[in-house]
């Protein structure tokens, strides 16, 4: 099956789509609508791609056998055209991450450093806050246990926004700080570190918790220092069993709210766990240029003395450091998003 052959299968299907859309079978039908409604709005890009690649074949058929030395040179312009047009083609025909679209949960938690890890976690929060609102996401507080500083042993939110996870799933690992901390009097550059956790939003079909394996803690709200913020008993802490993994909500005034987003963080938490145990099993599988994500790997250094910001997986170093702590995360993560496309297509063709 030639390429050209291969992408009319998509255009036909895109076709059958829109038909299928208008029937009164399918327009009485929430879960069809929203599935046929994504499989179309999915082959889109390729369908438009196809068309534009079917009007160049159009066009060098008509030139073909035409000997001007004008039409010449507009024979090679098309045949350059084709040529990219077939690469990006490719790049939108790799398989896709079926979790791209989802929204998600991020864990910062302080490393080595004490305080001033402490205080770095904080400035990545601040950092992936910046950059949710430059997006026009929202963020939503889960969990956190701030210092007296001003920074965070552990902080836990959620970012809503479609594309949430592709954008940002590569932060995941641990992040390292090179700086002379405030409270540093002679001056030396310190290293600290603090590590990122991204977790795709998962729907209740995808992990389906037992009731009988989960046991619910209520307790009182606390603030810095463990001074009481909420008189009454509205945090919640779930605990899972079977697998150890705790999680709690304490940031809704009501128990109801905090219950319910706790569940569905635990959820998030459990598919990783699942994830991470598929992922293991299929020892062959490719890793992927930009890392696997795993919490105890280096993938980026922040050495603010320098001005500069190194992501390890790639190589990549970027000099505008208060740029991109303000939320301006754009270059590094067009270019691990690159690397990813580049690794999956060298695998593609072996």
């Amino acid at each position: 099956m030639s390429f050209a052959e291969k992408l009319s299968k998509f255009e036909d299907r895109s076709r059958e789509l829109m038909t299928l859309l208008s029937s009164s079978e399918v327009l009485s039908d929430r879960e069809k609508i929203q599935k046929f409604s994504k499989e179309l709005s999915d082959l889109r890009p390729i369908v438009e791609k196809y068309r534009q690649y079917k009007e160049i074949l159009k066009d060098l058929a008509e030139i073909k056998d035409l000997r001007d030395s004008e039409l010449r040179e507009m024979q090679k312009e098309l045949f350059e055209k084709l040529a990219g047009l077939e690469k990006e083609i490719e790049v939108l025909l790799l398989p896709k991450d079926p979790n791209d679209d989802k929204n998600i949960y991020m864990e910062i938690r302080a490393g080595t450093g004490g305080e001033e890890a402490a205080l770095f976690a904080g400035e990545l929060f601040r950092m992936y806050i910046r950059y949710a609102e430059r997006r026009g996401w929202k963020v939503d507080m889960i969990d956190s246990n701030p210092t007296g500083l001003g920074g965070f042993k552990e902080v836990i939110f959620s970012i809503l926004g479609k594309g949430a996870y592709s954008r940002l799933k590569y932060e995941s690992g641990t992040h390292r700080v090179q700086r002379v901390p405030a409270t540093e009097a002679s001056g030396r550059v310190h290293t600290s570190a603090a590590t990122v956790a991204v977790l795709p939003e998962v729907e209740d079909v995808d992990v389906k918790i037992d009731e009988k394996d989960i046991r619910i803690d209520v307790y009182r709200s606390g603030g810095a220092g463990g001074q009481n913020v909420n008189k009454v008993s509205t945090a919640i802490r779930i605990t899972h069993m079977p697998t150890g993994i705790v999680v709690q909500c304490q940031d809704e005034r009501s128990q109801h709210q905090n219950k319910a987003k706790a569940f569905k963080f635990l959820q998030a938490r459990l598919y990783e766990l699942e994830e991470n145990k598929r992922k293991d099993e299929i020892t062959q599988m490719r890793r992927v240029q930009v890392g696997s994500g795993d919490r105890s790997e280096k993938i980026r250094t922040y050495n603010f003395p320098q001005n500069r910001i190194t992501d390890h997986r790639i190589g990549l170093s970027v000099f505008n450091i208060n740029e991109v702590m303000d939320g301006g995360l754009e270059e590094l993560i067009d270019g691990l998003t690159a690397a990813d496309r580049i690794a999956k297509l060298e695998a593609s063709v072996k």
